[in-house]
């Protein structure tokens, strides 16, 4: 798409690429401009039954770019957002797996937090420091992170900016997974093929919205079971249903037909 973002695709998974390493992949209104527009493609198409966010080079994305002196942060206009990415990646249909390969700092933070995985670099920093910067964090984090977390750890993220390393964001609940940092997109990429050959793509999506409306919403447990009995109506009987019966008795890889973005 851009020299900013890149987009590769194969065998059912595309990766999205933050790609100014010169810049350590510090983020410009125009490379939220291309992941929104990207998430927007890639969801539209039901050849893509994952998608993977990653950044080129040793990180993933160290915030603001600040190079340009005090301009992020000058005076807003009236077309002004703090939650740039339209659409977040949870009201994706497709599943998103943050491969945050190095230092994710800001705004690189609460972009993956958006994410429905996050798989993070062992020996890298985290930081969501807005508030040590003079303004308020982004990204609809305020609400990502109780979701994820919890309001205690929300607190000490958001409310200090402090830097904290991969191991506490595991035991804030905020990493899904670590890896060594040369091994962050390989184990993302497990986890995506994994979704391509062996998710019903229809279910995926399904499961992945009522996980989010769920808090959206604030659906109760009664409400969550209505909900979940619309949806079996909706898959139970279908085709996929079926091949998914038949793939495991026969011990075989299933042959998804099922198409959530043409359905």
């Amino acid at each position: 798409m851009s020299p900013d973002l890149t987009v590769d695709i194969d065998d059912g998974v595309a990766v999205l690429t933050l790609s100014r390493p010169q810049h350590r992949n510090a983020y410009t209104a125009d490379m939220g401009r291309l992941l929104s527009a990207a998430y927007r493609d890639c969801d539209a198409r039901d050849d893509i039954r994952a998608i993977v966010l990653t950044g080129a080079g040793d990180c993933f994305c160290v915030g603001a770019d600040l190079s340009v002196g005090s301009e992020p942060f000058d005076a807003t206009g009236a077309d002004f957002t703090a939650s740039p990415i339209d659409p977040p990646a949870f009201e994706l249909s497709t599943p998103v797996i943050a491969a945050v390969n190095g230092h994710a700092i800001g705004i690189g933070l609460t972009i993956a937090l958006q994410a429905d995985f996050r798989i993070l670099a062992a020996d890298s920093k985290y930081a969501v420091p807005q508030v040590r910067r003079g303004v308020v964090p982004d990204c609809m984090s305020h609400w990502t992170l109780i979701h994820l977390a919890g309001v205690a750890a929300a607190t000490e993220v958001l409310l200090t900016g402090r830097t904290f390393t991969a191991r506490e964001a595991l035991e804030l609940k905020i990493a899904t997974r670590i890896a060594d940092n040369g091994a962050v997109l390989d184990e993302a990429m497990t986890l995506a093929r994994d979704f391509a050959e062996n998710v019903a793509p229809t279910s995926a999506a399904l499961t992945k919205r009522l996980l989010w409306d769920t808090t959206i919403r604030g659906y109760t447990p009664r409400q969550v079971a209505e909900r979940e009995t619309e949806m079996h109506h909706q898959v139970m009987g279908s085709p996929d249903a079926a091949e998914g019966v038949a793939a495991f008795r026969e011990r075989r890889r299933p042959r998804w037909t099922g198409a959530p973005a043409r359905d």
